[in-house]
């Protein structure tokens, strides 16, 4: 078994779909504890922007962006749950 530090992202996991098409893929190599650290920034950052749409009239910039953010929070949180749910890695 890997201990947690030694484990990184798998690289799989796709987002930003157009034409049920991926633009964009999860690296692989990243530590999950890196990982996981650059997805609570986005979501923070998200979260934010979600916040200034429900108070602001003009509220599409505000929308897409956080939308992007969170769907590349997401795509690296279900990278993360992929190489911890691996047979490989369970206790």
């Amino acid at each position: 078994m890997n201990s947690v530090q030694d484990l990184t992202t798998l690289g799989v996991t796709p987002f930003s779909f157009h034409s049920d098409q991926p633009l964009f893929r999860v690296n692989s190599g990243v530590s999950l504890q890196e990982a996981l650290h650059h997805a609570s920034n986005l979501l923070h950052v998200a979260k934010l922007l979600a916040e200034d749409a429900a108070m602001t009239k003009e509220t599409g910039r505000y929308a897409w962006t956080s939308h992007y953010l969170q769907e590349m929070v997401k795509a690296v949180v279900d990278d993360v749950v992929k190489v911890l749910d691996s047979p490989v890695n369970a206790q």
